[in-house]
């Protein structure tokens, strides 16, 4: 009778060591939209994962992917819980996954804008409006979900010239990412483009920018864009406060260098009524 006795001590001993390892070894993950350069990104992002890890008291693991497409598809696939979307990528994401919630935002980022970029070809200078002679040029965009380098510039382009972009260019490309759209804008394989005017003045300070062959025509009204947004479903993983403190750790994100990569003076609280103007424009120019 003892020996059953310590037999059963011990089986219920060793089950509760398989299984506390595992609990602990959970991990955080999350992504970002590939919105510039490869490099950058990942020097950016794994120094936030270390942050988050550190607030959070959790491992948590940066998860980079190829495309914009890709970001949504490994949020939705639960591949990530976590993602740094785009205004249009953010819609799309919290869209085909139910209770995600938006919840931080640049300081910056309730009023974002897109610059209108030429080469030095065209004689176009910088103005208040987009002149009728863009008409007979060549130009790209960035990524095709890309809210500022697809979805606001070409609903302010329908808006002014009545025309699709292809209804309205000699030719239209998709970059792929706004580094990218600069760096062919620049060497003249494209007329015009638009980008992030983030990413604009994180490439001209990096000396990336020859301002005698590209410079910026046209900036663009104001809308919302980057967020992060997170899983609901976190709490089952994570306890039920995890988005609070998530949410908490990203508001409080102070370090000057880690912010600047962004760069973003610091993070402010978002919630998904924040993005209802990109969800209109996005169905009204049918990209949702």
């Amino acid at each position: 009778m003892k020996f059953i006795l310590l037999v059963s001590l011990l089986f219920s001993f060793g089950v509760s060591l398989s299984v506390s390892p595992s609990v602990s070894a959970a991990t955080f993950t999350f992504t970002a939209i590939p919105d510039e350069d490869e490099s950058r990104l990942r020097e950016r992002f794994d120094k936030v994962a270390a942050y988050l890890s550190t607030q959070l008291s959790v491992d948590v693991k940066y998860v980079p992917v190829k495309s914009y497409s890709a970001a949504i598809s490994a949020f939705r696939n639960n591949q990530v819980q976590l993602a740094w979307f785009g205004g249009l990528s953010g819609v799309r994401a919290r869209h085909l996954v139910p209770d995600s919630l938006a919840i931080a935002q640049g300081i910056e980022d309730p009023l974002f804008k897109s610059y209108f970029i030429a080469h030095q070809s065209t004689g176009l200078a910088a103005a208040k409006n987009l002149p009728d002679t863009i008409k007979d040029l060549t130009f790209s965009f960035g990524s095709k979900g890309s809210t500022s380098g697809r979805l606001m510039p070409e609903y302010f382009l329908r808006q002014q010239f009545d025309l699709s972009p292809q209804q309205l260019f000699k030719r239209v490309g998709f970059s792929g990412n706004h580094s990218r759209t600069i760096a062919l804008v620049q060497s003249g394989a494209w007329q015009l483009g638009v980008v992030n005017y983030k990413v604009w003045h994180n490439e001209l300070n990096a000396g990336k920018i020859d301002l005698s062959k590209v410079k910026v025509i046209w900036t663009t009204p104001t809308y919302p864009d980057y967020q992060w947004t997170i899983r609901g479903d976190v709490k089952q993983e994570f306890g039920d406060d995890f988005i609070t403190k998530v949410k908490a750790a990203l508001l409080n994100m102070s370090d000057k260098n880690l912010l600047n990569s962004f760069p973003r003076q610091g993070f402010i609280s978002a919630d998904n009524q924040d993005y209802e103007p990109i969800k209109r424009v996005a169905k009204a120019i049918k990209l949702l």
